[in-house]
């Protein structure tokens, strides 16, 4: 029997702290049917819920695990783009469809990954 040796696309998900902060935003964005979570190398976490259409469901939240505050390079450039290492959306039931999710991450994140 061969193996298959090809690499599989690794696909992010929710770590169990940021599920708690997902819960919490989407319990205040009852437009949201999903969160972008934006991770930073500094350790620091942006969310925001999406609505179905793309646009923002809530405001940016920024928070870094086990801290009272964001570290001060986030507080200098809140997060710049240039510092994220991952970025993915976390959709909640049910999930919109493949098209719909693609239109979504596009215009909130740029180009889906392959």
């Amino acid at each position: 029997m061969a193996k298959n040796t090809k690499p599989k696309k690794k696909e992010l998900q929710a770590e169990k702290r940021e599920l708690a902060m997902i819960e919490g935003i989407l319990e205040g964005s009852p437009d949201g049917i999903g969160v972008v979570v934006v991770r930073l190398d500094c350790g620091c976490r942006k969310m925001a819920a999406v609505a179905s259409d793309g646009e923002p469901a809530s405001k940016v939240i920024m928070y870094r695990d086990l801290a009272e505050s964001i570290c001060e390079k986030c507080k200098d450039d809140q997060g710049d783009f240039m510092r994220v290492t991952e970025s993915f959306i976390h959709w909640v039931d049910p999930v919109p469809d493949k098209a719909q999710q693609k239109m979504i991450y596009t215009k909130v994140l740029g180009d889906p990954p392959q």
